[in-house]
């Protein structure tokens, strides 16, 4: 019997693009279900009524939450094709805590670069962001990818937030590419990855989503 395997989700969550690309890369067919974030379908307040949020996996009407938990799902129940986490116990582990790093530290001061108005906390908030990208750029060295010469878990929590890279520069005057060129090559390695590629929506796209956002929070 084939695996049953659905995606809750929506189309600009950088979470959601973690899973697809986990799902490309192991090549798993799915169907994918779009989520209207303001009007939640009673199918994922069932699959996830702890948090209510996107992604949600479904193998075999299980589900899965939380996007980097179920990366790793996917890397252990499909684990003959493309593994995501290292084999070693200590470099998997590092893999985790850079992971968490990116959730804890690119995500959160990533949203204060473009939703912060006010200029002392706008340039406040750029700093330490700016600060926690060039150590995730020391991380990756002269490395391929951050797991060596294949795209791997740190990689998948990453490359969505590519897609902020142009509000960033709108929004909060911020030029990764200038700040990080090391990461700017990484991004473009990773880009010439289908899975990847495919993954990830328009940057414009992304960059109207956030200014109709800021305009709904009353920056604009």
């Amino acid at each position: 019997m084939a695996d049953e395997v659905v995606l809750l989700d929506f189309w600009a969550s950088a979470f959601g693009m973690r899973v697809r690309i986990a799902l490309a890369e192991k090549g798993i067919s799915y169907e994918y279900k779009e989520e209207d974030l303001s009007n939640k379908s009673p199918l994922l307040l069932q699959m996830n009524p702890v948090h209510k949020k996107i992604p949600v996996l479904i193998h075999n009407s299980k589900p899965i939450c939380e996007s980097l938990i179920v990366v790793q799902y996917i890397d252990e129940v499909w684990h003959d094709t493309n593994p995501l986490l290292p084999s070693d116990p200590y470099q998997r582990a590092q893999a985790r805590f850079w992971a968490d790093y990116v959730d804890k530290k690119i995500y959160d001061l990533g949203k204060k670069v473009f939703l912060t108005s006010k200029g002392e906390e706008k340039e406040a908030a750029k700093k330490e962001f700016t600060e926690a990208l060039r150590l995730l750029e020391e991380q990756l060295g002269e490395k391929i990818y951050f797991g060596g010469d294949d795209l791997g878990f740190v990689d998948i929590a990453m490359i969505p937030f590519y897609t902020w890279f142009k509000a960033f520069e709108t929004f909060g005057n911020l030029n990764v590419e200038s700040e990080c060129p090391k990461l700017i090559s990484w991004v473009k390695r990773c880009l010439q990855k289908e899975s990847v590629a495919k993954s990830l929506p328009d940057q414009h796209k992304v960059h109207e989503l956030i200014a109709e956002i800021r305009k709904k929070l009353g920056f604009e």
